[in-house]
Formats: C-alpha cells, sequence, structure tokens
C-alpha cells in the first residue's frame, strides 16, 4: 500500500498499545483459540512473554505453526540443558563477548568508527531468540550514561553511534529526544543509526513529535527495523515505514534473523524482500542466529544457510538480495558468508 501524505500516529496510541500488550501464555491461547500445548511456562522466568496486539493480529488463528508465534512463544526446549550443537557450535550467555567490549556502563565498543550505545532495557516484544535475553542491563543502566557520554566525546575517530537495546523507540519522545541532542552535540559523531523492532511490531509508535526529533538533527540518521517473515508486514508498517521515510534524510534498512520453523526457506525470504522493497525497506543483512543458551532451537547450520541464501540469489536482484553474515567476537567486522 502507497501513502502519498502519510499522517502519523496521535502519541497515546502507542503508549495504550505499549501497556495492553499480550503478557500471558493463556491469553495468547484464547486470542489465537489454541491450547499452546507445547509452551511452557517455565521458560518464561527471567524473559516473561510480551508481544503487543498489533503483532499477535498478524498471527494465523488455529495455526500453533504460525511463524509469528514461533518467534515469542515460551518452549520447553528453552530449559533444555543444551550447550553444543550437533555442528559444534558452542552455546552461552554472551556468544558476542559484548562484556569484553564495553568501554563504559552503557556503550559497547566492538568495531572501529562506530560505538553501540544501550539506550534502554526495555522492549515492546520479547523474541524467544534474542541474544541479550541474559545481558546484564543492570550493570549498563541509562541511569549511568554519563560515562558513556564522555568516552564518545573525547574518542573522535568514533563517526557513528548506535542505539540498541532493548529497544530505543521504547523511551518516551522527550527522553530520546533529549540523547539524541546529546549526540548531536559532539561534532565528530555523523551518523546515528538506531536498531528497533517497534515499526514492525508497534507501527503507532511513529508520531508527529519522532518524526520532529529525527528531522532536527544535523545526524544522518539510519533506521535498521527488524522483521524476519513477511507476514509481519501490513498496511499499517506501510504508513509506519512512509512516515519515517518522509523525514528528511532518514535510511531505511532491515536485518533478519535467519531461524529454523520461521523463515528457513528461500521463498519466504524472498518474498519478505520483496514486501520491504514495496514498502520502502531496503533488506540489509540475513544474520545467522547467535548462539545464545536457550535458542537452539531456532539453530540453522551454515550449510543450511548457504543453500538458502543461493536460491534467493537466484530469484532476487542484487539489490533485494541481503548479505548473508553472523557476528564472531574479536572480528573487525560482520563475517560475510556469501
Amino acid at each position: 500500500m502507497v501513502f502519498t501524505d502519510p499522517e502519523p500516529w496521535q502519541p497515546h496510541v502507542w503508549r495504550s498499545e505499549l501497556k495492553d500488550a499480550v503478557t500471558s501464555v493463556a491469553e495468547l491461547g484464547r486470542v489465537l483459540r489454541l491450547p499452546l500445548e507445547d509452551c511452557d511456562e517455565g521458560a518464561i522466568a527471567g524473559f516473561p512473554l510480551r508481544v503487543p496486539r498489533p503483532f499477535v493480529a498478524r498471527m494465523r488463528r488455529n495455526d500453533p505453526d504460525d511463524p509469528l508465534l514461533r518467534q515469542v512463544l515460551p518452549a520447553a526446549a528453552e530449559k533444555e540443558p543444551v550447550s553444543v550443537l550437533p555442528d559444534g557450535t558452542r552455546l552461552s550467555v554472551d556468544p558476542l563477548r559484548e562484556n569484553d567490549y564495553a568501554r563504559a556502563p552503557a556503550l559497547i565498543q566492538k568495531y572501529r568508527g562506530r560505538a553501540l550505545l544501550i539506550a534502554t532495557p526495555a522492549c515492546a516484544v520479547h523474541c524467544r531468540y534474542c541474544f541479550r535475553k541474559h545481558f546484564p542491563y543492570e550493570d549498563h543502566s541509562p541511569g549511568r550514561r554519563e560515562a558513556a557520554l564522555a568516552v564518545l566525546r573525547e574518542d573522535d575517530e568514533i563517526a557513528e553511534v548506535i542505539l540498541s537495546g532493548g529497544d530505543p523507540l521504547v523511551m518516551t519522545d522527550a527522553s530520546l529526544g533529549r540523547l539524541i541532542r546529546c549526540l548531536d552535540s559532539i561534532l565528530h559523531i555523523e551518523r546515528l543509526r538506531i536498531h528497533t523492532r517497534l515499526p514492525i511490531v508497534l507501527p503507532s509508535r511513529i508520531t508527529r513529535d519522532l518524526l520532529d526529533i529525527l528531522a532536527s538533527t544535523r545526524l544522518r540518521v539510519v533506521v535498521v527495523v527488524h522483521a524476519n517473515h513477511p507476514q509481519e508486514l501490513d498496511s499499517d508498517t506501510a504508513r509506519a515505514f512512509a512516515c519515517l521515510r518522509g523525514a528528511p534524510g532518514i535510511t531505511l534498512l532491515n536485518q533478519t534473523v535467519l531461524l529454523r520453523g520461521v523463515n528457513d526457506a528461500a521463498p519466504a525470504l524472498c518474498a519478505l524482500s520483496e514486501r520491504l522493497f514495496a514498502q520502502g525497506v531496503l533488506p540489509y543483512y540475513l544474520h545467522m542466529p547467535d548462539a545464545v543458551i536457550g535458542t537452539h532451537g531456532f539453530h540453522v547450520t551454515e550449510v543450511r544457510a548457504r543453500q538458502i541464501h543461493d536460491a534467493m540469489a537466484e530469484r532476487l536482484p542484487g539489490y533485494l538480495l541481503p548479505k548473508l553474515a553472523r557476528e564472531e567476537p574479536g572480528r573487525a567486522a560482520k563475517t560475510v558468508l556469501a
């Protein structure tokens, strides 16, 4: 769907929808008309079920294998004591060794010239494959951000700051605006990258105030959204992307995680790329899932991933083919596999 003059949402809408997120398996089952027998309430401990209703509305009713449901439903497999996968991949609570690259609380720098700032520990949706599900957010709280900003001010090699979390767009417009103004005042920073799932799971987050904040900074803004399946995209995501594109200077990219049982087939991923582009978003990365304890049910082998990517390359033009990559600690950049 094309919006020639997209209208952003009113602020009260996303706040209300965020508060009304589904947080119980029983409620999710009632809405989807499913018994959810494969769910394990015990897997919720420490990482509770949370999914906004606009995202639930895109799930198929009476389908326990729905690809959106599989991303958010706690499963018994999460508690299985699996530490090594059949292909030799070792699982851990911090497979990317992010704590080793922390230069200050809430500031992680793995690659030269850019640094990641933990803007908030909060998310609108709890994806079961999350690579930060065991992250020690208490050691990286926003209340300790001044030390991170001091490092950013002192290191003039850092030209790009990546806002991550949690999800930066869970922050209020006022809080996010203050943070962006702080970054804007550091003259050697040129680009601001925002990694967010909210335009997908809660499109109403795209408000006029948010757009004004993103349009008012001198920084070049890149918004990297996170869609894994074409079913996640509908008229509301198209409206959200159109609003973002309407703000001056914003680049829209998408990162997808390759997940067994969700999108590990070329037709689904090709359809995702096509639909993203139709909604004004360029496919960017197709990520191998990070080797996090409890996420082995989503693992796809590298051999299978390459086969899927090769099949995508036969069907898609080059500009719609995301890079197949994995993140490996100690490398100077992501490892591109294809």
